[in-house]
């Protein structure tokens, strides 16, 4: 019979990676489905952000195989691999200062294969998903709070229609009441068939809504499991993700 089983978006296999001397990634592999939530959990310095920036190219030392949508990124430079429909938002957000929120989005719809034809589109929708950056897109962005910033970093990314977006540590720095709120978006984003690959100190956070998750710990993946089984299990939870 024929194997009918679906090809990963992202098919991670024996990913090294090095700063310097230091071998931080020690031979990781992980997928990643179309449509599917997965997260990285572990204590910090396990090697997750690693794993995003070898992924997306950002290393200058790295081995192994990352195969996305057909491509072997690692064999590919950085920019290619955003081309290729992989989105990155880094934990620093990195607002561009003097633009508007609506000038900020437009960035991403601009990198977006088509998204000078559906610029008009694109904002409606990704305001739509984003009700408080729709109340605030001719604000200067850098003006809005950390919270209101990491939205909008999430919102340029999405504007450019990548096939995958990855999001490292999304509520660092952020006050509860809106990681509660970025979190509901991260929902209806997940109902709108966004794959996404997320690092989060959160466990919780991160749990609830992932389908599955990788535990990391010194450079290794050292379990797997659905993400509900893993929010049910709070012994392992103590063992390699407590501080």
């Amino acid at each position: 019979m024929e194997d009918t089983k679906p090809t990963p978006l992202l098919a991670v296999d024996n990913l090294n990676a090095w700063y310097g001397r230091s071998h931080i990634l020690q031979g990781i592999s992980f997928h990643v489905k179309a449509g599917e939530v997965v997260s990285l959990i572990g204590r910090n310095g396990a090697g997750k952000t690693t794993s995003m920036k070898s992924i997306m190219g950002l290393l200058g030392r790295t081995s192994g195989h990352a195969w996305f949508d057909g491509v072997d990124l690692l064999e590919k430079p950085a920019h290619e691999r955003f081309h290729h429909g992989l989105a990155f938002v880094f934990e620093e957000r990195r607002i561009v200062p003097g633009l508007t929120v609506l000038e900020n989005i437009e960035l991403g719809v601009m990198a977006s294969p088509d998204g000078r034809k559906r610029t008009k589109a694109i904002v409606e929708e990704i305001a739509e998903t984003f009700p408080r950056l729709k109340e605030r897109l001719l604000q200067e962005a850098v003006t809005m709070s950390g919270g209101e910033q990491q939205m909008l970093a999430i919102a340029r990314a999405m504007a450019a229609s990548p096939k995958m977006i990855m999001l490292d540590e999304p509520s660092e720095g952020i006050m509860p009441k809106l990681v509660d709120e970025m979190f509901e978006y991260f929902e209806v984003l997940k109902k709108k068939g966004v794959t996404i690959l997320l690092v989060e100190q959160s466990v919780e956070h991160a749990l609830r809504i992932s389908d599955r998750a990788y535990i990391m710990d010194q450079g290794e993946i050292v379990h797997e499991a659905p993400a509900q089984v893993l929010l049910d299990d709070a012994e392992i939870q103590e063992r390699y993700c407590s501080v």
